[in-house]
C-alpha cells in the first residue's frame, strides 16, 4: 500500500503543476445568466435568503447569508492552500482511509482535482466561487436538479420539508393534553413558531438544509456544452470503511466539501453533525459513515475534529459521535449505540426529494427529447440542445412539475408549458 501512495504521490506533483492553470468551467457564465432569468430559481432563493435571516444564532446567521448571497464571499477551507498543501492533504485522506487510491487513475484529473476543483483565486487569502451559489445545479447531469439553478431548488424544497418534519415531530411527540403526552389535533397546521413541549433546534433545522449542498456550486460547474463536471466520491476507501470492517463510506464529494467549509466558519457540532448526516442517518449501523465524511471533512479545513468536538473517542478508542446536550449523562457511545439529536434524523429525511427528483429528470429529458423537433432542436448537437432548449426548460420548468403535468395531461400538457416558453423567447 506505500508503494501505491507513493505513486500517488509523484501523479499528484505532476498534475500540481497543472493545478495552478486549470480553468473553471467554461458554461459557467452561461449557466449564471439562464438562472437569472428563471422565477422558479429567482423566488427559490429568495426564500432561502429569507430563512436565513430568521436564523437566531449570529454567526450562523452571517455565515450563511455570506455563503448564499454574497457574489464575492470567500471559500474559507481554501483560503491560503497552496498546491503543495493540497497534495498533502490528499495524502493525508488516503492515509486515513478515506479516499480510494483506484480513483486517481479513473477520476478525470486524479483525486487531486476531485477533492480540489478549480475555483477563482486558488490559495489566496480570499478564493471565491466559480459561480454563483443560485447557477449551480442539483447534482450531477442528469441526475436531480441537474439544470441551472436546480441547486436553489433543491434547497428550498428540502428546507420546508425539514421545518414541516419539525413540526410534526413536536405535534406528535412534544404536545400534552391533561398533563400528559398526546397527538396535537393540529398537527398539518403547526406552525414551525410552536416549539412544543421537546426542544429541537429551529435554527439548525433551517440552517442544514441550506449548507449541506453548497459545495455543488464548487463540484458541479458547467462545461461549455451545457454539461457538467463530474463529481468524485470520497470518504472512505469503500471497502473496510467500517471501523476497519467490511463497509463503503464513499459519498459524492459536495457533500464532505460542504462540511469542511461549514467547520471551517465555525459552526457548531450539532450542526455541523447534522448537516453530515444528510446522506445517511448515523443510526442502524451507519454511524462510521457519518464519522468519516466528519473526518475527512476535518482533514480538508485542517482542524482536530475531537477538539473542535465533532467527534469524540468512546471507551475502545474509535471516533464516535460526540454526547452533545445532556447525552452524557449517560455516554450511549460507550455502551455501543450512538448519540442521536433528532435534528440529525430530521435533516436526513429532509433531503430525500431525490427519490422523486431523479426520475423526473430523466423522464423528462426523455419528454424533450421526443418534443425536440417541434422546436427545431436536435438533440445530436449537443451544445445548442442543452443550452437552447434543455437546460431553459428545465431551469424554467422544472423536471418535477414536468413529470406530474405528464403524468395527468400527457405530452399535449406538456406542449403547452414549452409552448409558453416558446412564445417569451426562453428558447
Amino acid at each position: 500500500m506505500k508503494t501505491r501512495f507513493a505513486a500517488i504521490a509523484l501523479t499528484l506533483a505532476a498534475l500540481s503543476m497543472t493545478s495552478a492553470m486549470a480553468q473553471t468551467g467554461a458554461g459557467n457564465g452561461n449557466a449564471i445568466a439562464l438562472a437569472k432569468k428563471s422565477p422558479a430559481v429567482e423566488t427559490a432563493l429568495s426564500f432561502l435568503i429569507s430563512q436565513a435571516q430568521q436564523l437566531q444564532d449570529d454567526n450562523l446567521r452571517t455565515q450563511t447569508l455570506d455563503a448564499i448571497s454574497n457574489p464575492t464571499t470567500c471559500v474559507k477551507h481554501r483560503a491560503n492552500v497552496t498546491p503543495a498543501m493540497q497534495q498533502a492533504i490528499v495524502q493525508q485522506l488516503l492515509a486515513a482511509g478515506l479516499a480510494d487510491p483506484a480513483d486517481d487513475t479513473k477520476f478525470p484529473g486524479g483525486l487531486l482535482a476531485g477533492i480540489y476543483p478549480a475555483i477563482v483565486n486558488d490559495g489566496s487569502a480570499c478564493p471565491q466561487l466559480p459561480q454563483a451559489f443560485f447557477s449551480a445545479p442539483g447534482s450531477v447531469y442528469g441526475g436531480h436538479h441537474s439544470y441551472p439553478g436546480g441547486l436553489p431548488i433543491h434547497e428550498s424544497n428540502n428546507d420546508t420539508s425539514d421545518v414541516f418534519l419539525a413540526s410534526q415531530y413536536r405535534a406528535v411527540y412534544g404536545h400534552s393534553a391533561y398533563g400528559f403526552p398526546s397527538l396535537d389535533p393540529k398537527v398539518v397546521q403547526k406552525k414551525p413558531s410552536e416549539k412544543g413541549e421537546v426542544f429541537i433546534d429551529q435554527d439548525i433545522i433551517v440552517g442544514a438544509p441550506i449548507w449541506h449542498d453548497w459545495g455543488k456550486s464548487i463540484v458541479f460547474q458547467w462545461n461549455a456544452d451545457g454539461s457538467e463536471f463530474p463529481e468524485l466520491n470520497f470518504g472512505g476507501n469503500g471497502l473496510t470503511d467500517n471501523y476497519g470492517a467490511s463497509g463503503n463510506s464513499k459519498t459524492g464529494g459536495h457533500h464532505i466539501i460542504s462540511v469542511a467549509e461549514a467547520m471551517t466558519r465555525g459552526l457548531s457540532p450539532a450542526f455541523v453533525i447534522t448537516q453530515a448526516s444528510a446522506h445517511s442517518n448515523p443510526t442502524s449501523g451507519n454511524e462510521y459513515k457519518v464519522v468519516n465524511w466528519i473526518r475527512a471533512a476535518a482533514i480538508i479545513a485542517q482542524i482536530d475534529p475531537v477538539a473542535a468536538g465533532y467527534l469524540t473517542l468512546d471507551a475502545h478508542g474509535n471516533l464516535r459521535l460526540p454526547a452533545l446536550r445532556k447525552l452524557g449523562d449517560i455516554d450511549l457511545a460507550d455502551l455501543g449505540q450512538t448519540n442521536v439529536l433528532a435534528e440529525y434524523t430530521l435533516h436526513n429525511l429532509s433531503d430525500a426529494d431525490f427519490t422523486y427528483s431523479g426520475p423526473a429528470v430523466a423522464a423528462a429529458q426523455t419528454i424533450l427529447q421526443t418534443l425536440a423537433p417541434r422546436y427545431g432542436y436536435d438533440p445530436s448537437n449537443v451544445s445548442v440542445y442543452n443550452n437552447g432548449y434543455r437546460n431553459p426548460v428545465l431551469s424554467f420548468l422544472t423536471g418535477e412539475r414536468i413529470l406530474m403535468i405528464y403524468s395527468e395531461q400527457g405530452l399535449a400538457g406538456v406542449q403547452t408549458e414549452i409552448d409558453k416558453l416558446k412564445k417569451s423567447h426562453i428558447i
